[in-house]
């Protein structure tokens, strides 16, 4: 998605899109590409690809002892937003994110981005470490989205990170960020949470696209105080529909968002993850046919563990 594209999310049409993981190292990309396949004819606005750096693991010792070391599960993100442009032709938006690189290995992935041709990205800080207290930059680099986008805007403007200009400096770079209806878990309060959004906006964010929601009220209320507050980018809905019934649970302390009663009420009622997932389908489909009514005409789904669930909704939609 170029900056025509930014366009198509406010042209007055409907459009959704979808978010991908990498496969895991070793598994290839059948997989991955078999779910494109299953979405491609709605005709997705573009393909989210996350990005997984390095993580600690631990391995036990024959003395007993554990071993921390770092490993990448799921690397490739650059590599698999090319493939799928030119094996689909669908335009692909990689995440770019601080958690676990440095900022040296970032404007290398800009420099691989660039010579790609694949000009807009998802800048986002990423998650914390399973084991940290407090989310905790890796040496050498950025602790908040806001150091990144002050990283790709300084690349715009035709200089490395140290400050040494780049001869040729190529295109520009286009990117969005990540907002909460339900707030930032690390947040003190909704009004700081905002005002981050507020600065990311100001600093060159295009759009915003939400965490997961069940309650399109709260999506509702956030965009319209976002508005008052001078936040005037698109602010894209991100929707997921429930599949397992371990969800119930897992959901609300995972991703810190609250189902609705009546969608957590008929959950316990099912007596198998069959039922849930139609259960999810039908929540979902409403959940996006009152977005639609409201005047919403783009909306991304997250597509993992519910790859099906996301085509019968889309089919139901289009």
């Amino acid at each position: 998605m170029t900056d025509s594209g930014i366009l198509r999310l406010i042209d007055g049409e409907k459009h959704f899109s979808f978010e991908v993981l990498p496969p895991l190292k070793g598994n290839g990309t059948d997989a991955l590409f078999r779910t494109i396949e299953k979405l491609q004819e709605f005709g997705p606005s573009y393909i989210n690809i996350t990005t997984h750096h390095s993580e600690y693991v631990y391995t036990e010792l024959p003395n007993g002892l554990l071993e921390r070391h770092r490993v990448r599960r799921r690397p490739g993100t650059i590599a698999i937003a090319a493939a799928i442009k030119q094996r689909f032709g669908i335009p692909v938006i990689p995440h770019v994110i601080c958690s676990g690189t440095t900022i040296e290995n970032i404007e290398y992935e800009l420099l691989d981005l660039q010579f790609l041709g694949i000009s807009n990205l998802l800048l986002l800080r990423g998650d914390k470490a399973a084991d940290d207290k407090i989310f905790t930059p890796t040496p050498g680099g950025h602790a908040h989205t806001t150091d990144l986008i002050a990283q790709v805007n300084r690349f715009n403007e035709g200089f490395f990170a140290d400050g040494t200009p780049i001869k040729n400096p190529g295109s520009t770079f286009f990117f969005g960020v990540a907002c909460y209806p339900e707030k930032h878990e690390e947040a003190p309060n909704m009004e700081q949470d905002m005002a981050h959004l507020k600065t990311k906006q100001d600093m060159g964010a295009q759009y915003a696209v939400t965490q997961m929601f069940f309650d399109n009220q709260k999506y509702y209320d956030f965009v319209a105080r976002a508005r008052q507050m001078g936040i005037t980018i698109p602010i894209i809905p991100g929707i997921k529909p429930i599949a397992k019934k371990t969800q119930l649970t897992m959901v609300p302390k995972t991703f810190h968002c609250d189902l609705p009663d009546a969608l957590a009420t008929e959950m316990i009622k099912c007596k198998d993850d069959d039922q849930v997932r139609q259960l999810g389908i039908e929540w979902t489909t409403q959940q996006c046919r009152d977005l639609y009514a409201h005047g919403v005409r783009t909306i991304h789904f997250y597509t993992v563990s519910a790859v099906d669930s996301v085509r019968e909704v889309a089919s139901r939609l289009m």
